[in-house]
């Protein structure tokens, strides 16, 4: 079993019989919850210059992509079908250009305090941001690619904290 797949656990999005349902999460407590996720979008280092001067045919890339990030993270259970509409406290998607990959990582932490964690939609603000930057400069390289979109890391609910890495409790 990978370490990072708790003894013990179940899909929880499926019922006795095999069919997908959503959980219900009516008898859990409200808690404070917090997800952090990344990926990372590799273009060459010509690409990059382009995005950093601004100089992109559509405009602001990495404000545009920040934007996208955030509003994805808001919409989370109108794309995946069976994510709960959550009251989100915090959404920050942060883009770092990385002229070691080169290219842009992203990053989302997203809070709530609620009965259910948010580590769908802190990967839902990586991957509409990572899209969103391959989408605007796609006209000056269309190999771009979209890598390495994970959970960094979670904390609050019944499974406490996960650390990406760490060994699973």
């Amino acid at each position: 079993m990978s370490p990072a797949v708790a003894k013990g656990s179940s899909l929880t999005h499926l019922a006795a019989t095999g069919e997908a349902r959503m959980v219900d999460v009516s008898g859990k407590p409200d808690t404070d919850r917090v997800a952090i996720a990344e990926g990372r979008v590799i273009m060459t280092a010509e690409t990059l210059a382009i995005v950093l001067r601004g100089d992109a045919k559509k405009g602001d890339v990495l404000g545009t992509a920040r934007i996208a990030g955030i509003m994805a993270a808001k919409r989370t259970h109108e794309l995946i079908p069976l994510c709960h509409p959550l009251l989100l406290t915090r959404v920050a998607v942060d883009l770092v250009p990385d002229e070691t990959l080169p290219g842009v990582v992203v990053t989302a932490e997203v809070k709530t305090r609620g009965q259910t964690g948010v580590e769908m939609e802190a990967l839902t603000a990586v991957s509409v941001a990572c899209l969103t930057v391959y989408d605007m400069a796609k006209a000056v390289e269309r190999g771009m690619r979209i890598e390495g979109i994970r959970l960094i890391e979670k904390s609050g609910g019944a499974s406490g904290r996960f650390v990406a890495g760490e060994d699973a409790p």
